[in-house]
């Protein structure tokens, strides 16, 4: 039987895109009026499934989780309004994902990359530089078109943060990648991890705390996105409260980090990079907090129409997923208000559609 949804409000095709008339025809998105009599009504602002860019489904504080506790995470964000996850490393191979109707799209990584004894213990494929494009091969055929690489981490005979990899290593790295047909992006928290980054031509870099002003027009000219996690930038200062007593270089660097978190994402914002929302939930961050990490990217300096594009059109255009367009999957939500200029009604959605199925 054929299952019809009609939305009656205001359909949002883009930030500045507004609509009237759209349907979901057994799961399928059309502008085009069906001739049966929908199954319900849903009347609101309607928007594209939310994009959660920087998300591990399948990990928890000490690492692997088993796939009742996945799960829970996917259904999580789910109900918070994320309907698209780029997975930015998981331990087990979280395919099955893929298969449920019922379950956010995932566009997954493969595991983590990291230098050996230089990220958390259990979350990381560990490789010296010499076996680092042979991994990056390896993770390329086990994702979806992306890599992530642990770009930088403390190094305790330094007792600061430092690269994992040398820069020769990493050009040959990111070429492996772009070989296999994959992007890949980096964990970067230190600047001058940012330069070895921008001259190996890496995709993305995660975090980007270490921005500072001579990295602004690389960025834009290399066409490299960011994606802040600005509600996992917050932890910042309890890690260097735990650092403190052995390593009180690296707690002062993460603290002066962590202070000039909203200053560099604005400069960034203002300078033209692009940037995505990701929250990094899956270790210490709680899943279903997508909104919370919009909201912390307009109370850095982005206007609520550019904080909600970076987790809706753009990020969808950016990761090759439909949004709202004519034979889309039905992946949308209903908001009671525009959430353009008024993030908080994300908090409180309508309705979550979710390949053509009632949700909420």
């Amino acid at each position: 039987m054929t299952r019809i949804i009609e939305f009656s409000g205001t359909v949002l095709t883009g930030p500045h895109t507004e609509h009237r008339g759209l349907w979901s025809v057994d799961g399928l998105l059309t502008f085009r009026r069906p001739a049966a009599v929908p199954d319900c009504i849903l009347d609101g602002w309607v928007i594209p499934g939310l994009v959660d860019a920087h998300c591990h489904i399948g990990l928890g504080p000490g690492g692997d989780v088993p796939e009742d506790v996945a799960e829970r995470q996917a259904v999580t964000d789910r109900d918070a309004g994320t309907l698209l996850v780029r997975d930015a490393g998981a331990v087990h191979d979280t395919r099955w994902i893929q298969q449920r109707a019922d379950l956010p799209q995932l566009i997954r990584s493969g595991r983590h990359i990291a230098r050996t004894r230089r990220y958390l213990r259990g979350f990381a494929i560990e490789v010296e530089p010499e076996d680092l494009v042979e991994a990056v091969r390896k993770q390329a055929r086990a994702g979806d078109g992306w890599i992530k690489l642990v770009g930088d981490w403390i190094d305790r005979d330094a007792g600061d943060l430092a690269a994992s990899f040398p820069p020769r290593t990493l050009k040959d790295a990111v070429q492996a990648a772009h070989d296999e047909g994959a992007r890949i992006t980096a964990h970067c928290f230190a600047e001058d991890t940012l330069d070895d980054m921008l001259d190996a031509g890496i995709d993305c870099i995660e975090h980007a705390t270490g921005l500072l002003p001579r990295h602004l027009p690389r960025f834009v000219d290399q066409g490299v996105p960011i994606v802040p996690t600005l509600i996992n930038i917050a932890t910042f200062p309890d890690i260097a409260a735990q650092a403190e007593a052995k390593f009180p270089r690296y707690a002062a660097h993460m603290r002066a980090l962590w202070e000039r978190r909203a200053e560099r994402v604005l400069e960034a914002f203002e300078a033209g990079v692009t940037i995505y929302a990701g929250t990094d939930a899956g270790s210490v961050i709680k899943h279903g907090r997508i909104v919370d990490e919009l909201r912390a990217l307009h109370a850095a300096g982005l206007p609520a129409a550019a904080a909600l594009d970076a987790g809706a059109w753009a990020a969808r255009d950016w990761l090759r997923a439909d949004g709202i367009s004519e034979g889309a999957s039905a992946d949308v939500l209903v908001c009671a208000e525009d959430p353009r200029g008024n993030l908080a009604t994300l908090q409180d959605l309508k309705n979550v559609v979710l390949r053509g199925h009632l949700v909420r």
